[in-house]
């Protein structure tokens, strides 16, 4: 789970089916990609490719998470000197190597649950809706919690706090801060590349 929060974005974190419950309209994106992922998970088991769950799971990640917004946060303020063209570019890197980083990291299924914890706290506009992962085989639940921002979408996932309080967001800014320089994210856009191939090509697709 933390490597997956380290070598995001939606991040991670991560996540798994929710109790059989109406979601509230701001838990809903965390219970579509619990959903997905679980699904993706068990596509693993059953043998499917890596490239075919990244192409199930995308849609989802992308409906769920706002990315745009994790990304501009994930790079700071250098993002607005960033030209257009390398903005585009590296919003459609960073969305390949979210994905392929959920697909590699949830290849089995074990027989998880995750269970919506029922308080959501306020912060400002924002809310975060909590959750727990808990193993089959009993142990220790991991604690999730997801901020969740209302935008033109409607609600969605805009960080993921592991154990309540470790940003997912925060892990990214403190990753991406070396490979962007005023103007450029050219370092950061190839990174990204890299990382997407290598999660790929471990996983058998390359």
């Amino acid at each position: 789970m933390k490597n997956l929060l380290r070598s995001t974005i939606l991040a991670a974190g991560v996540l798994l089916p929710f109790a059989a419950t109406a979601a509230s309209p701001e838990a809903a994106p965390v219970q579509a990609l619990d959903d997905a992922l679980i699904a993706t998970m068990k596509a693993g088991s059953a043998g499917q490719g890596f490239d075919a769950r990244v192409a199930a799971l995308g849609p989802v990640v992308e409906s769920s998470y706002n990315l745009a917004e994790v990304e501009k946060n994930s790079v700071g303020f250098l993002w607005s000197t960033i030209p257009a063209a390398q903005q585009q570019e590296l919003a459609a890197q960073f969305e390949k190597f979210t994905v392929a980083s959920y697909v590699a990291e949830f290849a089995k299924y074990g027989g998880e649950k995750i269970e919506l914890l029922p308080t959501e706290k306020t912060v400002g506009a924002d809310k975060i809706v909590e959750t727990q992962i808990v193993p089959a085989d009993g142990s220790a639940p991991t604690r999730l919690d997801y901020v969740v921002s209302d935008g033109p979408m409607g609600w969605q996932i805009t960080d993921v706090l592991l154990n309540g309080t470790i940003s997912q967001v925060a892990i990214h800014s403190s990753d991406f801060s070396s490979l962007v320089t005023s103007g450029d994210a050219t370092q950061l856009i190839d990174a990204l590349k890299k990382k997407t191939a290598t999660l790929a090509s471990s996983s058998g697709s390359l």
